[in-house]
């Protein structure tokens, strides 16, 4: 099945955050080709990696597929840092904003990073009020 619309939704969002094809590949733990095949209609991506991409560029499957991105995304520019998880030896992609947040989180003090782990603990996962 050739989506035309997908491919140029992935091109677009890619080139928007400053990814490489290989940079996504990594993200995806597929090969350059493999995601190149995406960008170029050659292939369609599984389910999973669909729900993947949505979660990196912070689109519903349904922008990603249906919808014409290119002139959404102009206005959006999220560049991301890639860092990497000790614990889990995966790949963690940050937001210059998120980066901020941490560096300034290491330089509380033990009781603020409290404060700050309790509201979070609390908060995280919940639904903004309308």
């Amino acid at each position: 099945m050739s989506n035309i619309q997908l491919a140029r939704n992935l091109r677009a969002l890619r080139k928007n955050n400053n990814l490489s094809q290989a940079d996504v590949g990594t993200m995806l733990n597929i090969s350059r080709q493999a995601y190149s095949n995406y960008e170029t209609s050659k292939r369609s991506p599984d389910l999973d990696i669909l729900i993947r991409l949505a979660q990196i560029y912070h689109v519903t499957l349904d922008d990603l597929l249906l919808q014409n991105l290119g002139n959404r995304i102009a206005d959006s520019k999220t560049p991301y840092q890639l860092a990497l998880d000790i614990q889990t030896q995966e790949s963690i992609y940050l937001t210059d904003e998120e980066i901020q947040m941490i560096l300034k989180y290491r330089d509380l003090s033990s009781e603020d990073r409290i404060v700050i782990d309790t509201f979070l603990e609390t908060h995280a996962g919940r639904k903004p009020a309308d």
